[in-house]
């Protein structure tokens, strides 16, 4: 199925979850927000949300520096 993760078309596989979406993206243990169809999803609830045909998702890293 389609989505879109950070503004780029991606096909994932029915069923795929928040949490695997973001382990695909990046990394990154802490420091992370994410948002689908411009709804902010709790890290608690990353593994029980699953991803439909056509959602937005924004993944986004915390960046420290000055």
């Amino acid at each position: 199925m389609k989505v879109t993760i950070n503004g780029v078309p991606r096909e994932v596989a029915a069923g795929t979850t928040v949490a695997e979406a973001v382990s695909e993206m990046t990394p990154a243990a802490a420091g992370i927000a994410v948002a689908v169809n411009d709804e902010v999803v709790r890290r608690a609830d990353w593994a029980a949300t699953r991803l439909g045909p056509g959602d937005r998702v924004e993944v986004l890293t915390a960046v420290q520096g000055g």
